[in-house]
């Protein structure tokens, strides 16, 4: 774990303890290609040793295939959903550089193709939800990204698809996550609306990012969080989620800086921001 996702697991732990909810941890693995051995039991370590308790049985995407094979079929059944035959260059570009399907196979494979992978069906109508921190955000998903992947060319599910199927199946009420995947949500809510899923309540929070303003992420090669001792890392987290934690938190163990945490926790205050730079030292 980087700085960046343990701010956002400690807002969403948080939000969930201060509205006497329960906190689930899912492993999204669905991606196996890409998935780094021993990654997910790293990631559990460092959840555990910063004072983080999940209060279900953790769930592995791996394991829910079945799930998502069932989901697939259903909105196959439905004709909501069609295999295609085009690849990335067949793509084309939106006003705003996005990549958007054209529907080449909506209306059957052309001659002579087969398969590579399945869309769901999207169409003009405004997919909108009111995000508890971002506000209003609508989509148009049919300009702005087209029919959408939902079995990949590589016979794996998209995480979209798996999402919904598991949010559903554990029954999330709330999601707390970062504004990078703030314009994911409305397919996910076209999934909920496909399949008759109910659509949890969303917080989308804002990136930790480095001085320069880029992501603090794997890809940008952000620091994990073995520089400091964990009731350190809480602080810091506090403090880039605006709850002003005060010094003498600083360098405590995990367990008082949850106590403290959770009283006081206020997620308004992230209210309307898309970045936040990473806090770089304690103040003293």
């Amino acid at each position: 774990m980087h700085f960046g996702s343990l701010a956002t697991a400690l807002a969403s732990c948080l939000d969930a303890r201060y509205h006497h909810g329960t906190w689930l941890l899912r492993i999204e693995n669905i991606d196996q290609p890409r998935e780094v051995p021993g990654a997910a039991s790293l990631i559990m370590h460092d959840l555990d040793r910063h004072g983080f308790v999940w209060d279900e049985p953790v769930v592995w995407q791996s394991d829910r295939l079945d799930a998502y094979a069932e989901a697939l079929d259903e909105l196959k059944t439905s004709h909501q959903a069609y295999p295609c035959a085009c690849s990335r260059r067949d793509q084309t570009y939106s006003a705003s550089g996005a990549l958007v399907y054209p529907g080449n196979c909506r209306g059957g494979l052309p001659i002579g193709t087969t398969a590579r992978s399945i869309r769901i069906l999207t169409d003009h109508r405004p997919v909108a939800f009111d995000d508890w921190l971002q506000g209003h955000y609508s989509q148009d998903l049919e300009a702005e990204c087209g029919d959408f992947v939902i079995l990949r060319a590589d016979g794996y599910y998209a995480y979209q698809l798996a999402v919904v199927v598991d949010d559903a199946w554990q029954g999330i009420t709330h999601v707390v996550r970062g504004v990078d995947l703030l314009e994911s949500t409305p397919r996910q809510l076209h999934l909920q609306s496909c399949l008759n899923k109910p659509t949890p309540r969303y917080a989308h929070l804002p990136i930790a990012t480095d001085p320069q303003g880029l992501k603090l992420s794997k890809s940008t090669g952000a620091a994990d969080l073995q520089t400091l001792q964990p009731g350190q890392n809480l602080w810091k987290a506090l403090s880039w989620l605006r709850q002003n934690p005060p010094m003498e938190l600083y360098g405590e163990a995990p367990g008082v800086v949850w106590d403290w945490a959770i009283q006081h926790w206020n997620i308004d205050w992230l209210r309307d921001i898309k970045t936040q730079p990473m806090v770089k030292n304690s103040g003293g």
